[in-house]
This record gives C-alpha cells, sequence and structure tokens, in this order.
C-alpha cells in the first residue's frame, strides 16, 4: 500500500547538502530533534490560542514541512555522521508522537469538530508508531507502513488545515474526515503488526535451516 514513506529517499537526498553543512557546524541530531518538538509545541499552542485563525491554518502545512525535513535531517546526522545513540533513539521515538499530538490535537477546538473523535484519531496515531517500535521486540526492523503513517499524516492533516482557511466544513463532513483518519490509522496498526510477525517468522525459519 503507497505511502509517503516511500518517497523518503528522495527528500533526504534533497536535504543532505543541509546536513552536511549542519554537521560542519556543530549541530546535533538529538538538538534537531529537539528543535522540531519544541517548533511542534510552540506551533501548537498558537493554533490552540488562536482558536484555529485563517493565518494559523494556513501556515500549519509549513509547519509541517519544515517538521518532516528536521525528522529527515536528524536521522540522516545520526547514520551518517557518527551520531547515533541509544538515548537519541527514544528521544526520537518519543519526541515524534508529542509532537503529533501538539500539532492535531488543536483541530479539537475548531467549530463542528467532535474532540472525542480528534483524540481518537491522536491516540490511534500514537499506537501506530507503537506498533512499529514493538516490531523491534520480536526481531523485525522497525515498520514505517501506511497508509497512515507520520508523513501521511501530516499531508492529510495540513490538507484539512488549508482547506478550513477557505471552506466552511459541516460537521457532519468535517467529523467524517477525523472518522476516517481514525480508520486509515487503525489499518496501519493492523498492517505494522501483520508484517513485523510475518518477517519475524521468516527469519525463524531461517535460523532453523542454516541449523
Amino acid at each position: 500500500m503507497a505511502s509517503l514513506y516511500d518517497f523518503k529517499p528522495w527528500f533526504q537526498s534533497t536535504l543532505r547538502p543541509i546536513t552536511g553543512w549542519l554537521a560542519r557546524a556543530g549541530a546535533t541530531a538529538n538538538g534537531i530533534t529537539v528543535a522540531a518538538l519544541v517548533m511542534s509545541t510552540f506551533f501548537g499552542m498558537t493554533f490552540f490560542l488562536s482558536a484555529g485563525a485563517r493565518p494559523v491554518l494556513l501556515l500549519l502545512p509549513l509547519i509541517l514541512l519544515i517538521r518532516m525535513a528536521l525528522n529527515a535531517i536528524d536521522g540522516m546526522l545520526a547514520r551518517e555522521h557518527g551520531q547515533k545513540t541509544d538515548r537519541g533513539f527514544f528521544l526520537n521515538e518519543l519526541t515524534d508522537v508529542a509532537a503529533d499530538a501538539a500539532l492535531y490535537l488543536p483541530f479539537a477546538i475548531l467549530p463542528g469538530a467532535s474532540a472525542m473523535l480528534v483524540v481518537f484519531a491522536v491516540g490511534v496515531s500514537g499506537l501506530a508508531e507503537l506498533a512499529g517500535v514493538l516490531a523491534l521486540g520480536v526481531g523485525a526492523a522497525r515498520r514505517y507502513d501506511g497508509p497512515f503513517g507520520k508523513s501521511d499524516r501530516a499531508l492529510a492533516f495540513g490538507a484539512l488545515a488549508f482547506l478550513l482557511a477557505f471552506f466552511d466544513f459541516t460537521p457532519i463532513l468535517l467529523n467524517a474526515i477525523f472518522g476516517l483518519f481514525i480508520g486509515l490509522g487503525t489499518l496501519t496498526i493492523f498492517r505494522r503488526v501483520n508484517r513485523a510477525l510475518i518477517e519475524s517468522e521468516a527469519a525463524k525459519r531461517d535460523a532453523t535451516d542454516a541449523d
């Protein structure tokens, strides 16, 4: 199933020169990770306090793009510039979920939005990331399967914010969209768990055959 994650190699290649410059300037992967969280938290507070004002809604897609860029840069700093650490692994995974919550929970205050559906959508997104990480516990690789991974969520919420800046959505339509997000997030969880189990079983069979 297609996901924006499939474009990650291209996205990284466009950011590699910037990453190299940052590494030479002394930037650290953990520092970039924290910067992404601070930016996301600050913007989420602005979103909430402004009650979803049009300028904020229009700015959200750009903030999400910058966040994706920072996420890619911190990963490349870690892998390609000798900055990979266990602490960085925990920091990266935890701040990703926290940044999602900061940026997406304020949708709950929009007129006509069901706060319960928004919170549930964000919660399911967090569980999807947890499922991806838990794959490591069964000997599989960290799973990034779609259809509603981190990049896909950023595109979906960013597009929704942009449209809401220009159009009035009925409560039924707006909440149907959040319901769709929940469904896609749930499907993502099942796909990540299933693919991790398949990979784990294949590894066990290979080990048995080797013996």
